[in-house]
């Protein structure tokens, strides 16, 4: 499957970043962004099988209907039932705590329209679970992707979240002017 999702990424000319990967991937919350189609998705996937990544997913339970709903559940999703949405912090943070390995994998823009505003679930599951955050991205822009940074939650969200999204400036998604950071006056970082 490795060498599968290599073979893609390379025809779409992707360039994935399989060597810096920090070891608290084995076990973490992993932001991925910018995220404006769900081709971002089924990129992103294919990236973390080549990085190694185990995953869980978020996905709307809406979306695990038959044949689909096996198929993400084999991926490692989890259906999100949206109605209960303010319970699952502590649901996702409790499974964190019950794996040996994982990088649990969330959009904090909730969404794949234009999000000002990051949903605050992945912090508050991060700092439940006590584990770091990393930041994965899926650059079209630049046409990379990777796990960035680790982010310990301090506490204070406002603080920690603006150092989370500098990182993210400048970065763009397959639509482009769906990302709420892409058109931010900040410089692209110099890793990228």
């Amino acid at each position: 499957m490795k060498t599968f999702c290599k073979i893609i990424l390379k025809l779409l000319r992707i360039k994935i970043d399989t060597v810096n990967i920090a070891p608290e991937a084995r076990k973490c919350v992993l932001l991925f962004a910018p995220h404006t189609s769900f081709t971002d998705f089924l990129v992103g996937k294919m990236a973390l099988i080549t990085m190694g990544v185990k995953t869980t997913f978020l996905m709307k339970k809406e979306a695990f209907f038959f044949p689909l709903g096996p198929i993400l559940k084999k991926m490692g999703g989890m259906p999100v039932d949206r109605k209960h949405v303010k319970k699952f912090p502590i649901i996702a943070a409790n499974y964190i705590k019950e794996q040996e390995e994982i990088a649990f994998l969330i959009s904090p823009e909730g969404t794949r329209k234009l999000n000002p505003n990051w949903k605050k679930g992945f912090y508050y599951i991060a700092q439940e679970a006590g584990v770091p955050i990393l930041l994965g991205y899926l650059d079209y822009k630049s046409r990379r992707g990777g796990v960035g940074p680790v982010y310990y939650p301090t506490g204070d969200y406002e603080k920690d979240l603006a150092e989370m999204e500098k990182y993210y400036y400048g970065m763009h998604g397959l639509h482009k002017g769906k990302f709420n950071l892409e058109d931010k006056p900040y410089a692209h970082p110099d890793w990228l």
